[in-house]
């Protein structure tokens, strides 16, 4: 399913209205809102053991004859909050079905208590506020699953509910922001989608009102600012393109949440997909298997795991392919049972870094492996890749360069200078020109104390096309040439410098660090006092 037909489909799931009518209102609020927030912040803690102690505290048994039953939500919002809970397990490993049943029987229930809910209280305005909320709950789980046509008549249902919600209670702010959600993807999705509104019924929409509607029950709602910057972060990645901002507001869901793992992956995943920064991306998966193996991260063994995934496709891409195949031998040799696919994810990169450093005959076999775990079932699409790994056999040469060039740049960081130069100079002689191992070769010379070798081997990088290596090599290329010319041809230097701030997917310490020297050399001078 294409991201914007999913998105209109969650839409709809979540809450499709075309905004209150104009039918006597009457304010009612949420019952028990700060019991019911505490128990969503637990689950976005991802402190799911939590959650059923925390329901039998917060909802009333019964509508009469408890004490404080009146300030305490009903029990079918409890039931809700319990559906939530289990999707949130479902989000942290979405490709494993087998808590599929439950949720469907848990989401059903839900809605069934709700309906008889407004059908006893119709003029309680959160009776329809949560009715939404549980047809909201199973809508995205069906287009998770690519239900798409259910997931957008369980959005058809929604409509009606918030409506009725709205128009009991215009304050109830966390109300809009399933509205304002509809009114941004009805107008932003493409042709397909809203032909499906369309053959729906729903009406059309407004993507400034929405995002006016959304940041209204984001800022102003009791219960929703948390799941608003969730929804959010996807608009900003898919439509606004602000990734940046999409990065912020997970962070903050990561700062608030620090034991659920799903949002230090979505920062790896933002800096790598939209940023480009393969940086940046490694620093967020190891830090998110620091907190893994340390125990500050709930599913520790499923956390740790996607960490070294994804600290081995970073490291593969910045030409580190051996400390890759480190972290994948980790994981193939204790085979986790999560995420889901994970062995066969970690054989399939163990296959390719094989190829690239030359050790053929072992990456053969981790192909093989991929293809015998995908043999009845392969929804995250890895047979293809394996099997163009067993088919395209890779120059020897060039994995001999590579391989050479990562063993003098291991010589390097120990401090064996000659070693390393030996080393990246058979690699050169094998890849004349290959930019990384050319920068790496230019670094040894430096710590020789040859600025003239250097200097010539870095301008060989900056002079080839940046599109040419990683964009990382390329921004530190240019500072480290800067560096050497502040002093002897300043104007050159701060062209370099402006050049390494700029590089798209370029370490963001590198553009710092050139942003910095830019800011010193902007500096007037001040002239040398007279004797």
């Amino acid at each position: 399913m294409t991201p914007p037909l999913r998105a209109l489909a969650c839409a709809l799931a979540l809450g499709a209205a075309s905004g209150p009518t104009s039918l006597q209102a009457q304010t009612t609020g949420l019952t028990g809102a700060p019991q019911i927030a505490r128990v969503y912040d637990t689950i976005l803690d991802a402190r799911f053991e939590e959650v059923p102690a925390l329901l039998q505290q917060t909802c009333a048994p019964g509508r009469s004859g408890v004490p404080g039953a009146q300030s305490r939500p009903d029990p079918a919002v409890c039931q809700l909050l319990d559906v939530v809970s289990l999707w949130w397990q479902i989000q942290l490993d979405p490709f494993d079905t087998s808590r599929d049943a439950a949720f469907e029987s848990k989401a059903n229930a839900s809605i069934t208590a709700m309906e008889a809910w407004t059908r006893n209280e119709p003029r309680r305005a959160e009776a329809w506020f949560y009715l939404g909320g549980a047809y909201g709950a199973r809508g995205q789980w069906r287009v998770l699953r690519g239900q798409v046509l259910s997931a957008a008549r369980d959005g058809k249902r929604i409509k009606d509910a918030l409506e009725r919600s709205l128009t009991l209670d215009p304050n109830l702010k966390d109300a809009w922001f399933g509205i304002g959600l509809y009114h941004y993807y009805a107008d932003v999705a493409p042709a397909a989608a809203k032909m499906l509104r369309f053959l729906l019924f729903l009406p059309g929409g407004d993507k400034t009102r929405g995002m006016q509607e959304m940041l209204q029950a984001r800022n102003d709602g009791q219960l929703l600012r948390s799941e608003a910057d969730y929804q959010l972060h996807v608009l900003y990645l898919w439509y606004e393109h602000l990734p940046l901002r999409a990065r912020e507001l997970v962070a903050g869901l990561r700062d608030r949440y620090p034991r659920n793992p799903h949002f230090p992956q979505l920062i790896a995943e933002i800096n790598d997909a939209y940023l480009h920064d393969d940086t940046a991306s490694l620093r967020a998966w190891q830090n998110m298997l620091d907190a893994s193996r340390e125990g500050r991260l709930a599913a520790p063994v499923m956390a740790e795991a996607r960490a070294r995934l994804g600290i081995a496709r970073q490291l593969d891409r910045l030409h580190e392919s051996d400390a890759a195949i480190d972290h994948l031998r980790v994981v193939v040799q204790r085979a986790p049972a999560a995420p889901f696919g994970a062995l066969a994810q970690a054989q399939l990169l163990l296959g390719q870094s094989l190829d690239r450093v030359g050790s053929r005959s072992e990456a053969v076999q981790a192909y093989r492996q991929v293809l015998a775990a995908t043999e009845t079932a392969d929804p995250l699409k890895l047979a293809a890749p394996a099997r163009a790994g067993l088919r395209l056999v890779p120059n020897a040469a060039a994995a001999r360069a590579y391989r050479l060039s990562l063993e003098g740049w291991r010589a390097f960081e120990r401090g064996a200078l000659t070693d390393a130069d030996r080393l990246l100079g058979q690699s050169q002689t094998l890849r004349p020109g290959e930019p990384v191992s050319t920068y790496r070769l230019a670094r040894v010379r430096l710590a020789q104390d040859d600025a003239a070798g250097a200097l010539s081997l870095l301008e060989q990088v900056i002079a080839m096309r940046p599109t040419a290596m990683p964009p990382t090599f390329y921004a530190y290329a240019c500072l480290d040439v800067a560096g050497l010319l502040e002093s002897s041809a300043r104007v050159r230097a701060i062209e370099l410098y402006s050049r390494a701030a700029s590089v798209f997917g370029a370490d963001e310490r590198t553009k710092e660090a050139a942003q910095r020297a830019l800011a010193r050399l902007s500096t007037p001078r001040l002239a040398p006092a007279r004797p």
